[in-house]
């Protein structure tokens, strides 16, 4: 935009960011165009979206900052009288289309105080919520109370709580620090959420594969229990368990990945490889099982817990805590050693803590990123070993053959790519 300004004679300096507004104005007016319904379209949101750079720019001109809040009264009040005096005949007060041409007009003021990058992206978003609402209505129709609460707690979870939490450190070797525990909590309730959300948006009716990745997304050890039950419960349900296990433990390590990403991407060149390689081998091993397990009939119910329950928020707050700090004070006592003990024995129900632990450690200089790839290694393969376990308990020897077979596949490809990326390290 500087670089269009400084071409322009100065008379004409302005001109550029009525062209955002008038584009602003254009792309959401083209989509009432569309709703017979609108009493504003193409040509009205565009015009108004130039009025709001107008009255902008007559009030930073003359220092009458009143004429901008006289300017978004006079649009509201003429769409309203529009509505009143040719009022639809179906009901609708129009207050969606009020609002969207309230909304264009502060775009048009914003891009004139040089927001013009926000405007842009809040002109896009409007218009997509306009475009969208035969969607966003049957999904709010199909919400249930549950799904709701999980929303309201997330929200909770982190736009009440997280700000209000200290953002120091505290105890042994600095390692509690209350913002960074809550904030991870709030980044495993986000992704489980996110799981849980895209569950109930394409159903459990959607085959095997989906229903696994999704599954995994939620909780790979709650998919893997329930499913083992179903295969218990039912011969005909085994090809269709192993499937949906296999899938849910190879997300296990997509979102080791996207936690690496999100906290410590300095550490994701050299872990990536290594989630590569068993998410290769691994998804060898369930294309191989859906060709020859070939899983038919009707899917069963997975039953998924709230992933954003504050008595679950709470509870994995206090287990990371306590393995972060058992992961500190292990490897300042017994060195590197005492970490990969802490590794197996915590990863045996679950990865997130000590993965998001050894993260921690590595961004405060206490670990080296070599011990932090070891870790998650060692962390998921011991979790690897607990699902197979609960298989053979929950589900029977039949199912725990299969599902250990694909889960193996997963971990030869995590000890073999590890192993590489060691060999490589070591030249």
């Amino acid at each position: 935009m500087n670089e269009i300004l400084a071409w322009l004679p100065a008379e004409l300096a302005a001109l550029p960011r009525y062209v955002v507004a008038l584009a602003i104005g254009l792309l959401m007016g083209l989509e009432r165009e569309r709703n017979p319904a609108a009493k504003a379209g193409l040509r009205t949101f565009a015009l108004t979206a130039l009025l709001g750079v107008l009255a902008a720019h007559l009030a930073t001109t003359l220092e009458e900052h009143w004429l901008i809040a006289a300017g978004l009264l006079l649009v509201g009040a003429m769409m309203i009288a529009a509505y009143l005096r040719d009022p639809q005949p179906e009901g609708d007060p129009g207050t969606t289309t009020v609002a969207a041409l309230m909304l264009c007009y502060g775009l048009g003021v914003l891009v004139w105080h040089a927001e013009i990058q926000l405007a842009v992206m809040l002109g896009i978003a409007a218009t997509m919520l306009l475009y969208f609402k035969p969607e966003l209505r049957g999904w709010s129709q199909h919400m249930t109370r549950r799904d709701l609460l999980s929303v309201l707690q997330f929200a909770v979870l982190s736009l009440i709580i997280l700000p209000l939490v200290p953002n120091r450190d505290y105890g042994p070797y600095g390692a509690l620090n209350p913002y960074q525990i809550w904030w991870m909590v709030v980044l495993i309730a986000g992704v489980g959420l996110a799981g849980y959300a895209a569950l109930r948006l394409v159903g459990q009716q959607r085959g095997a594969v989906i229903l696994g990745l999704l599954g995994g997304l939620v909780s790979s050890t709650a998919t893997t229990l329930a499913f083992s039950r179903h295969a218990r419960a039912s011969s005909a349900m085994l090809p269709v368990a192993v499937i949906v296990i296999v899938l849910a433990n190879l997300m296990v390590l997509v979102r080791l990945g996207v936690l690496t990403a999100v906290l410590a991407p300095g550490v994701l060149p050299h872990l990536l490889p290594v989630i590569g390689g068993g998410l290769l081998i691994g998804g060898f091993g369930a294309a191989y099982g859906v060709y020859r397990l070939q899983p038919q009939g009707e899917m069963p119910t997975l039953d998924m817990g709230n992933p954003t329950e504050l008595r679950t928020a709470l509870g994995f707050g206090l287990m990371y805590a306590g393995v972060l700090l058992a992961s500190a004070w292990l490897a300042d006592w017994l060195g590197t050693r005492g970490l990969y003990a802490v590794a197996l024995v915590s990863g045996l129900t679950d990865v997130d803590a000590i993965t998001l632990s050894s993260l921690r450690l590595f961004n405060l200089d206490r670990l080296p990123v070599a011990a932090v790839v070891n870790v998650v290694v060692i962390a998921t393969l011991a979790n690897l070993l607990f699902k197979s376990a609960l298989a053979l308990f929950v589900g029977g020897r039949q199912l725990a053959r299969h599902a250990a077979a694909g889960m193996g596949a997963l971990g030869l490809g995590l000890i073999v790519s590890w192993a590489i990326m060691r060999g490589f390290s070591a030249l």
